[in-house]
C-alpha cells in the first residue's frame, strides 16, 4: 500500500484529518477539522501534532477547549470551516502527515491538500488559554 505524504503543513493550519478515537491511535472512520498544532520534521517527511476539533456540544466548554463561533467575520471566513467549532487540548496526537490520516476536505478551499484555512489570530488568546488549562 503506497501512501501519500502531504506537503509541510503549518502550526495554526486547520486540517480535514481521520483523527483517531482515542486511546487508540488508528484512524478514526469519519474525517473531521483539527488543528495543528506542532510540526515535526523526519526527513523526508513530517509529522504533526493535531488538536481535535467538533461541531457538536458546542454549547459547553469543557477545560481545554475553545470555540471557534460561526458568524460573518473575517476570522471565521480564513478558517474554512463550516460549522461553529470547538477544539480540544485535552484531546491531541502526533501523527504522519500523510493521506491515512488527512484527506482533502470536500470543498477543497486551498487546493487539493487538506489545508481547510488558518487560525485567525482573534482566536489566539482563546487557544493558548485552553492549552494552559490542560498543558501547563
Amino acid at each position: 500500500m503506497d501512501v501519500t505524504w502531504w506537503p509541510k503543513p503549518e502550526a495554526g493550519d486547520l486540517v480535514w484529518c481521520h483523527f483517531p478515537h482515542l486511546p487508540k491511535v488508528e484512524p478514526g472512520p469519519k474525517p473531521r477539522p483539527a488543528l495543528v498544532f506542532e510540526v515535526i520534521e523526519r526527513k523526508p517527511h513530517f509529522r504533526v501534532t493535531v488538536v481535535y476539533g467538533t461541531s457538536q456540544k458546542t454549547a459547553s466548554l469543557r477545560r481545554g477547549e475553545f470555540l471557534m463561533r460561526k458568524d460573518s467575520s473575517a476570522a471565521f471566513k480564513v478558517s474554512g470551516l463550516s460549522f461553529e467549532t470547538k477544539f480540544s487540548f485535552a484531546d491531541m496526537v502526533e501523527i504522519d502527515y500523510s493521506d491515512t490520516w488527512f484527506k482533502v476536505p470536500p470543498h477543497a478551499p486551498c487546493g487539493q491538500t487538506p489545508k481547510m484555512g488558518i487560525l485567525h489570530a482573534v482566536y489566539a488568546k482563546a487557544a493558548q488559554s485552553a492549552y494552559g488549562a490542560v498543558c501547563s
